[in-house]
């Protein structure tokens, strides 16, 4: 029996995890909270957790930097035990880019960005394959803030596991049939870059109009993605523009939510 929506509340915080400013988030949890993007993610989990029943399944979350995929990726391993019985595991994109050398070596633009910036060999190498045959799986293998590989331990997962993936560029041709469904994330650029830069105390005054020339390679590689991944539309569509208040769209073939920025 699903309880009462008030004990599906977890006493955690959805950013303690993850490095840089996370006020806007953590003030969800606060005294008086009303819980209504708790509610709207126990739909969204309820719907990842009904993919591939019995087996293991991987999900991917995608949006644009600073759409909050990796907050929510964190906020949903977090409330699934007060869901339901089946494990959800996590893991990011981000613990596999390439080197920085090999991410600019063909210079610094938005082609490169989109082009270069993963090893998605080592993902599958890792990740995919490891998971989709029953073994254990490497979560990470780079950090990219101090730009070296990195050694973790490798996660075991029960014989349903969900696997969600957050990251940039997941619906890209080459990565599309890897997954069994993908959310995006719904952020319009003028909210999305300055919530990105949150994690950058030190950029310079002005960077957070997407117009601005120090986001050329990010909003421009963002672009080119769109334009390559037009074919591959995401299963859910969530509007995380506001984080009290975010919603479950409906993808919609007749006017594509998923082909623009917004």
């Amino acid at each position: 029996m699903t309880p009462p929506a008030t004990a599906l509340v977890p006493p955690w915080s959805p950013s303690a995890d993850l490095p840089g400013d996370h006020t806007a988030y953590d003030s969800m949890s606060g005294p008086g909270f009303l819980p209504l993007r708790q509610l709207v993610l126990v739909d969204l989990l309820s719907m990842m957790l009904a993919v591939r029943p019995g087996e293991r399944a991987v999900i991917a979350i995608d949006g644009v930097d600073g759409a909050g995929k990796s907050h929510l990726a964190a906020e949903l391993v977090s409330l699934a035990p007060h869901v339901a019985g089946r494990e959800v595991h996590r893991v990011s994109i981000d613990g596999f880019h390439h080197p920085r050398a090999v991410r600019v070596a063909r210079g610094t633009g938005p082609d490169t960005f989109y082009r270069d910036s993963y090893d998605y060999d080592a993902f599958r190498e890792r990740v995919l394959g490891p998971f989709r045959g029953g073994r254990e799986f490497v979560p990470a293998v780079h950090d990219v803030v101090s730009d070296e590989p990195v050694f973790p331990d490798p996660v075991e997962a029960s014989d349903d596991a969900v696997l969600l993936v957050d990251g940039i560029f997941l619906r890209r041709p080459e990565l599309a049939g890897e997954w069994d469904a993908s959310l995006m994330l719904l952020v319009p650029l003028a909210v999305s870059v300055p919530r990105g830069n949150a994690r950058f105390p030190d950029r310079p005054a002005g960077t957070d109009d997407p117009a601005h020339p120090a986001n050329q390679r990010y909003v421009g590689g963002q672009r080119l993605y769109l334009q390559q991944a037009r074919v591959h539309p995401p299963t859910w569509i969530l509007d995380n523009t506001d984080l009290q208040r975010p919603a479950l769209l409906e993808p919609d073939p007749e006017e594509p939510q998923w082909l623009d920025l917004p």
